[in-house]
């Protein structure tokens, strides 16, 4: 399955995939306007033996069938302070 991968310039590490080239035709327009203009990083194969960066192929795939796109959202932030509580909390022990 081949398919185009944008970028946000709105969003860091924010990532649109669509089936075909500037085809944003099935992507929401609340999700359009709120990932700003798209723009192409690259047109890649989806191959199940070969894993994305951070997405599922296998997710990203069924995304694009059932609905015409895949938005991949950046990792969540580690809270440091919370990481720091829970070592502080272990080391009491």
């Amino acid at each position: 399955m081949l398919c185009a991968v944008y970028k946000s310039r709105k969003k860091a590490e924010t990532y649109l995939f669509v089936e075909r080239r500037e085809d944003f035709s099935r992507v929401p327009e609340i999700l359009m306007t709120t990932f700003g203009r798209p723009e192409l990083v690259l047109m890649t194969k989806l191959d199940l033996t070969k894993p994305l960066g951070l997405a599922d192929v296998n997710k990203v795939m069924a995304a694009l069938n059932q609905q015409g796109f895949y938005l991949q959202l950046p990792p969540p932030t580690e809270n440091l302070l919370v990481q720091h509580k829970v070592n502080l909390a272990l080391g009491d022990r």
